[in-house]
């Protein structure tokens, strides 16, 4: 049996009840195009593979491959795709079939850009259930005003609503992580529910209010937004990013434009 290798954050799922729950939650039928994110042993691939019939994965380890075709074999039509997520075309998977269902225990130290990587082909997308350290799906589906509050919340904002579904706790894993999971959906927004262009303007502007977070967004965004554009998009420049809701970010991002912005050097707001 492949062991757990530390550089893939693996912890591979085994408690059957918390498998038959995940698979009740995303409830699987006949002809939906599955993809599976990560799925080390192959623990959730067999039930929901024989509820859709066919199912993709997507696995980095090339050591977990026979066990996953051990597990799904004479179950319906495994399609296994050796690469890293992280870098892997969504849109050429679906093609011009239905939209992809994305599932998968996500390994926590790339969980962020992960998320990032399906927002920016969402197009493709139809859903999403994942795994992930409960602190980081509180973060996600925190409101404005508490600790919780930030950047990951306000990307998602535009583009998902999440939909914390239970919590998964440590013995159900092997190695058993250091904290309690908990299983979510991400599901697109049919409409957006603020005008979020210009998009790289919103990711930047967001990306350098967070990265200064004690301080008052006039001196987060010096250079970017001046008072008139504070003013503009009546956001009181004494506040702090955590006390703006999304559609005050994209206010700001409408002032500072495109122009003002392409200039910062920002990791993962490639959006």
């Amino acid at each position: 049996m492949s062991r757990a290798k530390k550089r893939y954050g693996q912890h591979f799922l085994h408690d059957p009840g918390v498998i038959a729950r995940i698979v009740q939650a995303v409830a699987p039928r006949p002809g939906d195009r599955i993809v599976e994110v990560g799925p080390g042993r192959g623990a959730i691939t067999g039930p929901l593979l024989e509820a859709a019939g066919s199912i993709d994965v997507v696995e980095i380890d090339r050591d977990v491959v026979p066990l996953l075709e051990a597990r799904c074999a004479g179950r319906g039509e495994l399609r296994i795709h050796l690469a890293d997520a992280l870098e892997f075309d969504f849109r050429a998977l679906r093609g011009d079939g239905p939209r992809l269902r994305l599932v998968g225990n996500l390994p926590y130290n790339v969980s962020t850009p992960l998320l990032f990587r399906f927002l920016s082909q969402l197009d493709a997308i139809a859903d999403m259930h994942f795994m992930l350290q409960k602190e980081v799906v509180v973060r996600m589906a925190a409101r404005p005003g508490g600790k919780d509050y930030g950047r990951l919340t306000v990307m998602l904002a535009p583009w998902a609503r999440v939909e914390p579904l239970f919590d998964i706790g440590t013995g159900a894993f092997s190695p058993p992580p250091r904290v309690v999971s908990t299983f979510f959906g991400l599901h697109p927004l049919p409409e957006p529910p603020f005008d979020r262009e210009p998009r790289d303007a919103y990711a930047k502007v967001v990306a350098a209010a967070f990265s200064q977070r004690r301080k008052t967004l006039r001196n987060s965004l010096s250079g970017l937004v001046g008072p008139d554009d504070f003013a503009a998009a009546g956001i009181d420049p004494g506040l702090r990013p955590e006390q703006i809701p999304p559609a005050g970010f994209a206010a700001l991002a409408r002032r500072a434009g495109t122009g003002a912005v392409r200039g910062l050097s920002l990791p993962g707001t490639d959006l």
